[in-house]
C-alpha cells in the first residue's frame, strides 16, 4: 500500500490519474437495460443484474484520456456494469462499475476471465490490463484480462468528500497538542464525508465490492473467474473466495494481508519493516554520496533524516508553496518506501535532500517526486482517492472511538520508533465514522491460491503472507527474499517470481512446494 496505496503500476513509475470527483448528492443513477431472462432466473433477486447485456465500447473518454488511449492501443474495450447500491434492496438505486477487457486470442485454449485489483483501497485498476498482459507473457493469450474500477473509484460512480487532502493519514506529532490537532483534523474529514456522501457511505465496503465482482462474473457469462489481487486486493480476494465459494479458477494474491489484521488500523505493526526499508535505502544513498550529498555511511544518511524530522517538529519546512510540519514529514518518508529499485531510491533521496536544505534555511523548489507527494497530501487534487479509501476502511470494520486509546498507542510506539510510530498508530476519521452495517467477513479456512510476498515488504509485511499460508495449507507461497518491495509479480522484475506465477496461470497447478526467489535473481 503505497500512498496507502497506489496500484503496482503507479508504484513502478506511471502517474496515477486523479479519480473523477462527484458529490454523493449528484451520484449517477444507472438504468438497467431491458433483458429477457431465462425462466430459472425468476427466483434470483439479482437476475436482472446477472443477465444484463454489456455495451462494449471505446475506453477513450476524450483527447486527454491517456489511460483510455493506452487501453485502446492494447486492444481493450470498456463497459459499465450496473449493480445495486444496496444489495439488501436490489430493486432500489443502482450504480455503475467500469470495466475494461482485452480478450483472449488463443480461444482454443482459453481459461476464462482474469479479474484484476491493484490495491488501495481506492486504487483504479481499469487501466491495468496492458501491463499485466505484458507480465503474463505467452499465457496472456489464454485469458480475457479484465480491469475493474471498484465501486466509487475512478470511472465507477465516483465518490468525493471534498477533502483538502488525498490522504486521511498523518503523523500524530511530538506532543499532546499535536495529537489533539490531528484528532480535530480527523473529525473534520469524517464530517465532510457525512455532508457530501452520507447517503452512500454505508455501502462503500469490501463485501459489496466482492458482490460487484460476482455480478461482473455473471454479466460476462462465466461460471468462474480467475483473480489477481495486489495489496488490499489480496484481502478483496480473500473475501470474494469466501463469499462465493466455487466461483474461482486460479487465484494469485500478491502482497498478502492477514484477514484478522485488516481494518482501519491496518498500519499498526509495520514500523519494523519500514525501518528496515529506510536503512536499506540509506545504505544505497551512502554509496552515492557524490550524487545526493546525504552522507557517506548509512548512519550519516539516517542522521540526515532525523535532522529533518527534528527541524520539522520545531518549525514547518518551507518547500515551494507548501509547508511540511511534524505531522507531514513522517508521512513523506513513509510514502518514499515501497519500491526497491534505483529509480525509486533516487527520487526519495532527492526528496530527503530537498527537505534537508529547507531544514537548513535554504529556499527550495521541490523535486518532481516530492512535489507530487506534497500535492497529494496538501491539496484537494486527490480528494476522491482519500475519500473512498477511508470510506472502505471505516465501512469494513469498527475502529476504537476513544482518542485516548490512540494516544496511548502512539506514546508506546513512538518510544520504539519516533519516525514511524506516530504515523502507524495515529487515529484517523474511522474513529468518528458511523458503525459498519455488516460484520467483517470470517475468511474461509483454506483456499488453493498462489501467494506472493517479499520478505522486506514495508506495507503488507511478510509475516502476513506466512500467516495466510498456514491458514491455507493447500496454498503455496512464493517468497522474494532480500527485497524491501511492495508488489512483486510483473512489478519488481524477478524472472523467478514471474515464471512461477505464469506457470500456475498456464496450468492451474500450484508448485509442489513453496518457492523462494532471491532478490538478485533479476
Amino acid at each position: 500500500m503505497n500512498r496507502l496505496a497506489r496500484s503496482p503500476k503507479s508504484a513502478s513509475g506511471t502517474t496515477r490519474k486523479a479519480a473523477l470527483s462527484l458529490a454523493a448528492t449528484a451520484l449517477a443513477l444507472a438504468t438497467l437495460p431491458t433483458t429477457i431472462l431465462p425462466a430459472q432466473a425468476a427466483s434470483d433477486p439479482l437476475a436482472r443484474y446477472h443477465h444484463q447485456r454489456l455495451d462494449w465500447k471505446s475506453c477513450v473518454l476524450g483527447p486527454d484520456d491517456a489511460t483510455g488511449k493506452e487501453l485502446e492501443q492494447a486492444g481493450a474495450q470498456c463497459a459499465d456494469v450496473t449493480v445495486p447500491l444496496d444489495y439488501s434492496d436490489p430493486g432500489g438505486r443502482t450504480i455503475t462499475v467500469a470495466i475494461s477487457r482485452i480478450r483472449a486470442t488463443d480461444t482454443a485454449h482459453r481459461v476464462g476471465p482474469l479479474l484484476l485489483n491493484g490495491g488501495g483501497p481506492g486504487g483504479q485498476t481499469l487501466g491495468d490490463p496492458p501491463w499485466v498482459r505484458k507480465a503474463m507473457k505467452d499465457v496472456a493469450a489464454r485469458y480475457d484480462v479484465v480491469g475493474v474500477d471498484p465501486r466509487f473509484v475512478g470511472r465507477s460512480t465516483p465518490l468525493d468528500c471534498h477533502w483538502p487532502t488525498g490522504s486521511a493519514f498523518r503523523g500524530a506529532g511530538v506532543d499532546r497538542a499535536g495529537f489533539d490537532r490531528m484528532t480535530a483534523f480527523s473529525e473534520g474529514l469524517a464530517q465532510r464525508c457525512r455532508q457530501h456522501a452520507g447517503g452512500v457511505l454505508p455501502h462503500v465496503t469490501t463485501r459489496n465490492t466482492a458482490r460487484d465482482l460476482d455480478v461482473i462474473r455473471a454479466a460476462l457469462g462465466e461460471r468462474r473467474i480467475s483473480y489477481l489481487g495486489y495489496s488490499y486486493g489480496s484481502y478483496l480476494g480473500e473475501v470474494y473466495t469466501t463469499m462465493f465459494p466455487g466461483r474461482t479458477e486460479r487465484v494469485v494474491l500478491d502482497g498478502v494481508i492477514t484477514p484478522d489484521r485488516y481494518g482501519p488500523r491496518l498500519l499498526r505493526g509495520v514500523e519494523k519493516a519500514n525501518r528496515q526499508a529506510l536503512e536499506g535505502w540509506a545504505s544505497w544513498a551512502a554509496a552515492r554520496d557524490a550524487t545526493y550529498g546525504l552522507g557517506r555511511t548509512q548512519r550519516a544518511v539516517l542522521a540526515a533524516v532525523e535532522h529533518v524530522r527534528a527541524a520539522a517538529a520545531r518549525t514547518p519546512l518551507r518547500l515551494g508553496d507548501h509547508r511540511v510540519d511534524e505531522h507531514l514529514m513522517p508521512l513523506v518518508v513513509f510514502n518514499g518506501l515501497s519500491q526497491h529499485n534505483d529509480a525509486a531510491y533516487g527520487d526519495f533521496a532527492q526528496g530527503i535532500r530537498d527537505m534537508r536544505r529547507a531544514a537548513d534555511g535554504h529556499p527550495v523548489t521541490p523535486s518532481p517526486w516530492l512535489a507530487d507527494v506534497l500535492k497529494f497530501v496538501l491539496t484537494g487534487t486527490d480528494s476522491p482517492y482519500g475519500s473512498v479509501q477511508t470510506a472502505i476502511l471505516c465501512g469494513d470494520a469498527a475502529a476504537p472511538r476513544d482518542p485516548e486509546v490512540y494516544w496511548r498507542d502512539v506514546q508506546r510506539a513512538s518510544a520504539q520508533d519516533a519516525l514511524f510510530g506516530p504515523v502507524t498508530n495515529n487515529l484517523n476519521p474511522c474513529a468518528f465514522w458511523d458503525r459498519p452495517r455488516e460484520h467483517p467477513t470470517t475468511i474461509r479456512d483454506d483456499l488453493p491460491a498462489l501467494l506472493v510476498n517479499a520478505t522486506g515488504d514495508p506495507r503488507t509485511i511478510y509475516e502476513g503472507a506466512t500467516a495466510v499460508r498456514r491458514m491455507w495449507p493447500s496454498s503455496r507461497l512464493v517468497t522474494l527474499r532480500g527485497a524491501d518491495q511492495h508488489a512483486v509479480y510483473g512489478v519488481y522484475g524477478s524472472p523467478c517470481v514471474d515464471a512461477t506465477v505464469n506457470a500456475y496461470l498456464a496450468t492451474g497447478r500450484l508448485p509442489a512446494r513453496d518457492v523462494t526467489c532471491g532478490a538478485r535473481d533479476r
